[in-house]
């Protein structure tokens, strides 16, 4: 038990964004279902409405429990913001651009049936790395 304390404060920033991201995905998913099969909304703007939430829950979860920013200040809380909403349109863009790319370059075949999928987990994978380093190193980073 000690050692997986030890292990968990360690790494306890990853950690804490990976669940957090998980939680997001969850959320998303959550939210487009209730915008497009309970509410009917067209498919773009329930994922675009599902999509914000998400954002949303991602940077408050983000702020106060991965990069421990607690500070609510306006000037600070508003230079957060404005960095991670467009860190994560930029990663948006990268996933929306990136998929049809690796596609397009061979990476076709499908996974658990799916078309492209082998495409889709690796622009996943990128993203998830890309709104780690850019939420810590951009949208929360902390002054030495």
């Amino acid at each position: 038990m000690k050692k997986i304390k030890e292990l968990y404060f360690a790494h306890q920033e990853i950690i804490s964004y990976l669940f957090f991201g998980g939680a997001t995905t969850v959320i998303n998913w959550a939210a487009y279902a209730l915008c497009v099969g309970m509410l009917g909304m067209a498919v773009t703007p329930g994922n675009m409405l599902s999509w914000l939430v998400a954002v949303l829950f991602a940077f408050v979860t983000n702020k106060l429990w991965v990069f421990n920013s607690k500070s609510w200040a306006w000037p600070l809380w508003l230079k957060e913001a404005g960095a991670f909403f467009g860190s994560r349109i930029f990663t948006g863009l990268v996933e929306f651009a990136g998929v049809p790319l690796l596609i397009k370059l061979g990476l076709d075949m499908p996974l658990f049936g799916i078309e492209g999928f082998a495409a889709k987990l690796i622009v996943s994978v990128v993203v998830i790395i890309l709104n780690y380093i850019l939420s810590k190193f951009l949208a929360f980073r902390r002054k030495s």
